[in-house]
């Protein structure tokens, strides 16, 4: 999150009816309250509420007409709170309002927690020890996430279990397609290929779906990380999917796919980054198996951006910047097939 601004007339919420409500259903508030809004990019507006005792968040739908499985405030809710009775590290859900005539919109507040969002990978404000420690923490964070059984926190209906890179494979070629513009004989492999040669399977584990520095905070103090932000693509799945996932910034950024610059910064090196999440892992994958998840992972993006291609063809796309993908999913579509070839 990018600190905060007055609240939009957009967003707007009327401070008296939620202090009055958030008086009645959490435990020891006392008013009165003062909102802001986040600045940044999520799709679900989150604002701060302070009080002279304590700090809230609260995230809400937009305002407006949304996809049905859009904007799933519920989820995030249900899984922070589901998580609240394990280590891994989420803020204390207070409650989940589906009445929408109060705010306009279902919401969901949780704890306020201090600490900082770091948005370069190369971390530059900080030392090599601060690098180090945050590294390694966020490593060990997802570690713990992976470790919890969704079963055993209430979790067996959040996603459908098994065969989860499968049913990703054949959703984003059929996404591909609907999308495709020009032919890329790269893509064309893939989605022949894939699935044919899927990973075996794993334990079916939560999975966060994007999890990365930015979307999680990081404690000024310990360098620990103090919360995982931002729930709205998770389900249960493969944690080696997530964890591959995370582990893109390894090619795609030109600090951290640059083994001696990580060196010089104490920031692990790629092979470095991915031994510590195996070390002492109840996961066990194939000689041949790392390269076909990031593959994967790659040809997913790679399909994604060709989704907002396709929607600039079709004049729906929104963002300035819409029409320049097609390059992006050329060289991503190129350089999974690359992987697959030389494995």
């Amino acid at each position: 999150m990018n600190g905060t601004k007055e609240m939009s007339d957009k967003h707007f919420i009327d401070a008296k009816i939620l202090n009055d409500y958030l008086k009645n259903n959490i435990d020891d508030y006392e008013g009165p309250l003062n909102i802001e809004e986040f600045i940044g990019g999520q799709s679900n507006p989150t604002y701060l509420l302070k009080t002279p005792s304590a700090s809230y968040v609260l995230r809400r739908k937009p305002p407006g007409n949304l996809l049905k499985s859009a904007h799933a405030v519920d989820r995030e809710y249900r899984v922070i709170s589901a998580l609240n009775k394990t280590n891994v590290p989420v803020p204390k859900a207070y409650l989940h309002c589906e009445d929408e005539s109060l705010l306009g919109t279902e919401f969901f507040v949780m704890e306020f927690i201090n600490g900082s969002v770091i948005w370069d990978p190369d971390i530059p404000h900080g030392t090599n020890s601060d690098r180090t420690q945050i590294y390694e923490s966020m490593n060990k964070t997802i570690k713990k996430l992976h470790k919890v059984d969704p079963i055993k926190i209430g979790l067996e209906d959040f996603g459908k279990p098994g065969n989860y890179v499968g049913r990703q494979v054949a959703r984003w070629s059929k996404q591909y397609e609907l999308s495709e513009t020009e032919k890329i004989q790269a893509m064309d492999n893939l989605i022949e290929w894939l699935p044919e040669n899927l990973p075996s399977e794993k334990p079916t584990r939560l999975v966060h779906g994007d999890f990365s520095l930015t979307n999680v905070i990081v404690d000024n103090d310990s360098n620990e990380i103090a919360s995982i932000l931002d729930w709205e693509l998770s389900t249960l799945g493969d944690p080696i999917a997530d964890f591959s996932y995370h582990c893109l910034r390894y090619l795609d950024n030109p600090v951290l796919s640059n083994e001696q610059e990580c060196l010089r910064l104490g920031i692990p090196t790629y092979k470095d980054y991915v031994n510590m999440y195996f070390e002492g892992s109840e996961f066990d994958i194939k000689p041949d198996e790392w390269n076909l998840y990031m593959a994967f992972n790659m040809f997913k993006i790679a399909a994604i951006l060709q989704g907002i291609t396709g929607r600039v063809r079709d004049g729906t796309a929104a963002g300035k910047d819409a029409d320049k993908l097609f390059p992006q999913t050329v060289e991503l579509a190129t350089n999974a097939w690359k992987l697959i070839k030389n494995n």
